[in-house]
């Protein structure tokens, strides 16, 4: 898919400040516990994020999903393994350009585009992460919020993931997503989620409000205030559930 140089330009822009961020926070200490990550410290976000750039970097590099993995890293200091993936992610991104072909997740992007918008909202997510584990949380980046709830309800809830029905919470309702004058409104079923971009049609609910307190929820990283929503509350309810399945 297309992207426009100053978009590519954009999530670079955001990548480098939030995982700069990310570096900072875990020099505060990498014995925090992360609320938002059961069972996880800032350094096991830290190791995580790391070996997600590392992972990207190889698909990048042979253009097929990195098999086996992942390395073996453990003997490595978290910190320095961090620094060092950080800014190798910058420079594979950047010499990828953004028409290369290589692997994604995606059922329609098989192009580097994709891995740029995918690792600015990993590093924003988990820079989070890290700030809840510390209490020092910092806003996120509006623009980047909308692209966020964008990824979140279109290709990590609307993908081919449920055709089997093996749902824990087949909800069955049409929800309504809005924020900064953009509209999203999923109907769902235990085997399938349809997302369609706009606001035509009846609902069962919908959530409204700024885009990063609404890309955060989604992600399980913050709550929302059911003021914000109109409509069957507990079809919200449900809804946040079937996404945080797909997000696990």
């Amino acid at each position: 898919m297309s992207l426009p140089p100053e978009r590519a330009a954009f999530y670079l822009a955001c990548l480098q400040a939030d995982s700069a961020r990310l570096a900072e926070v875990g020099r505060l200490g990498l014995d925090a516990e992360v609320p938002s990550c059961p069972g996880w410290t800032v350094e096991s976000v830290l190791r995580h994020v790391a070996l997600v750039y590392l992972h990207k970097i190889e698909a990048l590099r042979s253009g097929v999903r990195p098999e086996p993995w992942p390395p073996n890293l453990d003997e490595r200091d978290t910190l320095e393994l961090y620094d060092e993936a950080r800014a190798a992610i910058v420079t594979a991104l950047e010499t990828a350009g953004t028409d290369l072909a290589t692997w994604t997740f995606s059922p329609d992007d098989k192009t580097s585009a994709f891995w740029y918008r995918r690792m600015a909202l990993e590093t924003v997510i988990h820079r989070i992460d890290a700030e809840l584990g510390h209490d020092v949380v910092t806003p996120v980046d509006q623009d980047l919020a909308l692209d966020g709830i964008d990824e979140v309800l279109v290709l990590m809830l609307g993908g081919p993931w449920w055709e089997e029905g093996d749902t824990e919470h087949p909800v069955d309702a049409t929800i309504r997503i809005t924020s900064e004058g953009r509209s999203w409104t999923i109907r769902l079923d235990a085997k399938s989620a349809t997302v369609t971009p706009g606001s035509e049609g009846d609902v069962d609910a919908e959530v409204f409000g700024d885009a990063p307190e609404i890309f955060l929820w989604l992600w399980g990283r913050g709550d929302l205030d059911m003021a914000q929503s109109a409509g069957d509350d507990d079809a919200v309810l449900a809804f946040r559930a079937r996404v945080a399945e797909c997000l696990n």
